[in-house]
């Protein structure tokens, strides 16, 4: 049963669905306050907390370690260089079936999957070749 959510969970949902793209904790929370919404940033990761547990939202963890949020879209992938933390959006997804399978056979209920490849990019390779 979902639980009713929060006025800032509220707010923090409708800033998502607008932006249309991820976002980091800190950057949600200045954007809250430049919008005129007085709401703390422990507040904030609370409500980013709820609202990934409740399914509505997704976290993408870079290899900086911030996460970045967005609303739960089609399944994303991306490349992303341990150097220069660029990352770069995959199209075809090799696991769908497997997620189904995974649904199934274990009665899980999967709210959305993400694959994420780390290494470096083609400048970050021109620029520091790995020494082998």
């Amino acid at each position: 049963m979902k639980s009713q959510r929060t006025r800032s969970q509220e707010r923090i949902l409708t800033v998502l669905k607008t932006l249309k793209q991820e976002i980091s904790a800190q950057a949600l929370y200045i954007e809250l306050r430049n919008q005129g919404q007085m709401i703390g940033l422990a507040t904030v990761y609370r409500a980013l907390e709820a609202l990934k547990l409740e399914g509505v939202i997704q976290a993408r963890t870079l290899a900086t370690g911030e996460s970045l949020y967005s609303c739960v879209q089609d399944d994303r992938h991306h490349l992303t260089c341990l150097q220069c933390g660029d990352s770069i959006p995959i199209d075809d997804c090799p696991v769908h079936e497997l997620e189904a399978e995974l649904n199934k056979s274990y009665q899980f209920r999967i709210y959305y999957h993400m694959l994420e490849f780390f290494g470096l990019c083609t400048q970050c390779q021109t620029t520091n070749p790995l020494q082998e």
